[in-house]
């Protein structure tokens, strides 16, 4: 076998690949070419016959710029959903080779990876899932975490927060690849970095190897490296971008453009590849398929190790890796739901708690843990045990004052064995989390974000700490869930509709104080928006229809009143989802929003920003919120300093009337 053969074949699937689409990034798949032959031919378990074998070894291309070099590795292995035609179609509208590498699009792709950074973080969340698994049921969960990351991110902190959890957790089940050719967009790496990055590494507890990218005894003799290793693993591949190339190779210039006529024609030459674009020898070609054949007695006997287990392990391991829930528990939860009632104002963050302490303790599936936060968001339930270095057969993740990674853990988690991952962080914080939350939406993985402190109504911490925009701003992101409830009835729903959302994360907005329950006439909760309150007014020419969510809904309520003694119509809304309301019929929304009713006063209380508001009270309609920073007072102060209140609704509704 001709590795350096071989590594060609990768080579130059990924040139004519970006030179056909006139984009891409070329120069990452010639310098990686090397070490991922050597990582594919002798190193990693997977076979493509059975591409989400459990059992098999991840690979994630962190650096997904260079996504070239998994398509082409996932085509030349064998893998039956890419076909030559695929990688011909590189960069094209509904291509499933997409820029950059898209989970789902392709069944060797384990999740999505562009943003850099974001990748490696993720590869963390799996190699902790592979750690738990292992700890629950024994060596059928035996398998590494392979990584490849570039100079850029090893900058980003999101890789930086993941790396020092995996370095403190001893996950010796990952191992992360460095393509270290010192060459960023803008020109060489030492414009922007100069640290050590070994001793860097090495602080956060990991063992570092150096080897030659481009020699294929060193790259052999550093993944030895990672077979006995108790501590996690950072090979640092020397490399060249653009290896082959002889102007651009070593530059910037083949980074992110194609390499053009005349340097794949030097490419050719200086790698003796005599070929026509895309064309792979036969011989070459059955080599690769070889080796993507290589682990087929592994899988076999891994079967017949799966199943020699006792029939509830297995039973077990199928509910999981399958996000089943046991059989009697959707009439558990409606049980809870009907025998659960709020008797005293609280905050809806301890609702949640209450929530959690049934889920936790009826679905093993769940992870939970929060930023250094556990206190105060109520994450931690009574079945909760925490994981630890030495040992992996808790479910609470505690992650540090890591938001970043915290999030991007999370996705590896569920990407990895369908575990549901939750953890908390203050909404504020959620810019920190938006990154990993977004990815989390575009892979569609349930994943759910526990936001606590969802207003000026925390109080006394201040404007820092006060979220303003950043409802909207989660509410801007496709395909996640958002729910604002408005007492402990609304976040139960909450809970249940996110569990059966199994293709959408969530985002649970949750109040630091107290907040009344609400009686409420009808309860389509999963509605996202329904009628919580509505008087009849007689001969009425005018109608006030108020939206509110959240801790708000108690002020629409009082103003509710205040109308009705005033023998003036009014309907009052809880908008515990936004997202959800607007996936229902025409009909519905238009019945919700008194459309077709032009006598029609809107008015929508929320306290945050106005920013989205208006597509439920249209311009004539009254926003009451904050669309300021907040200030360092008592909660009950700020509300009333801000005008959030009833009584100043009253008189901008009376007014508007």
């Amino acid at each position: 076998m001709s590795y350096q053969k071989l590594a060609n074949c990768l080579r130059f699937l990924a040139i004519d690949a970006v030179e056909k689409a006139n984009s891409g990034h070329p120069g990452m798949p010639m310098g990686m070419a090397d070490v991922a032959t050597v990582l594919f031919a002798d190193v990693l378990k997977f076979y493509p016959n059975q591409p989400k074998w459990p059992n098999r070894d991840r690979f994630v291309l962190s650096a997904g710029h260079g996504s070239m070099l998994l398509y082409a590795l996932l085509y030349l292995c064998g893998y039956f959903d890419v076909a030559l035609s695929d990688l011909q179609n590189f960069r094209q509208l509904h291509s499933k080779c997409a820029g950059h590498p898209e989970f789902g699009e392709l069944a060797g792709i384990e999740t999505t990876t562009g943003p850099l950074g974001q990748g490696v973080a993720t590869a963390v969340g799996m190699a902790i899932a592979q750690k738990i698994l292992q700890s629950r049921f024994g060596d059928v969960f035996s398998h590494k975490i392979y990584a490849v990351v570039g100079d850029g991110c090893l900058m980003e902190g999101v890789a930086l927060e993941a790396l020092s959890l995996a370095g403190h957790l001893g996950l010796n089940n990952l191992v992360v690849l460095w393509d270290n050719n010192s060459i960023s967009i803008d020109g060489k790496t030492s414009l922007a970095v100069s640290e050590n990055i070994h001793l860097k590494m090495q602080a956060m507890g990991f063992l570092t190897h150096s080897a030659n990218g481009h020699d294929f005894a060193e790259i052999k003799q550093a993944f030895a490296k990672t077979s006995a290793s108790t501590l996690p693993v950072f090979l640092d591949f020397k490399t060249t971008i653009g290896y082959g190339a002889n102007q651009k190779a070593g530059t910037q210039h083949a980074h992110g453009s194609p390499l053009g006529a005349v340097e794949i024609a030097n490419a050719r030459k200086n790698l003796d590849w005599q070929f026509e674009p895309f064309e792979i020898p036969a011989d070459l070609q059955q080599q690769w398929q070889k080796i993507g054949q290589k682990n087929a007695d592994d899988y076999q006997k891994w079967q017949e190790q799966y199943q020699q287990l006792p029939e509830q392990t297995k039973q077990e391991i199928d509910f999981l890796l399958h996000k089943k829930f046991p059989s009697d528990f959707w009439q558990k939860f409606a049980d809870y739901q009907q025998q659960t009632k709020q008797t005293e104002p609280q905050a809806t963050r301890k609702s949640s708690w209450q929530v959690l302490e049934f889920l936790t303790a009826n679905l093993p599936n769940l992870l939970a843990g929060s930023a250094d936060l556990t206190e105060s968001v109520l994450t931690k339930t009574a079945v909760s045990k925490s994981i630890k270095p030495t040992d992996f057969s808790g479910n609470y993740l505690h992650y540090g004052v890591r938001e970043h990674a915290m999030a991007a853990i999370m996705n590896g988690l569920a990407l990895h064995s369908n575990f549901i991952p939750y953890a908390g962080t203050f909404l504020v914080f959620a810019d920190y989390c938006k990154p990993a939350i977004r990815l989390s939406a575009l892979m569609k993985q349930q994943v759910f974000y526990i936001l606590t402190h969802d207003s000026i109504g925390l109080g006394e911490d201040g404007p820092t700490h006060q979220p303003i925009e950043q409802l909207a701003m989660l509410r801007s992101i496709p395909n996640l869930l958002v729910f604002r409830p408005c007492d402990l009835a609304e976040t139960i729903a909450s809970y249940e509709l996110a569990l059966k959302a199994t293709k959408s994360p969530s985002a649970f907005i949750l109040s630091r104080q107290n907040l009344p329950a609400i009686a409420k006439a009808n309860q389509n909760y999963q509605q996202g928006a329904y009628v919580v309150a509505e008087n009849k007014v007689e001969s009425a020419k005018k109608q006030v229809l108020i939206f509110a969510s959240g801790s708000e809904v108690q002020i629409a309520m009082a103003v509710f009143e205040a109308l009705t003694k005033q023998n003036i119509a009014c309907k009052v809304v809880s908008v515990l989802c936004f997202e959800l309301f607007k996936q229902q019929n025409e009909q519905y929304q238009q019945e919700i929003l008194l459309s077709k009713q032009p006598q029609v006063l809107r008015v929508a209380i929320e306290a945050g920003s106005s920013f989205g508001w208006h597509q439920f009270i249209g311009i004539d309609g009254i926003f009451v919120g904050i669309d300021s920073f907040g200030a360092s007072a008592k909660a009950s102060d700020l509300f009333k300093h801000f005008k959030i209140t009833a009584e100043h609704t009253l008189q901008q509704i009376l007014a508007k009337l």
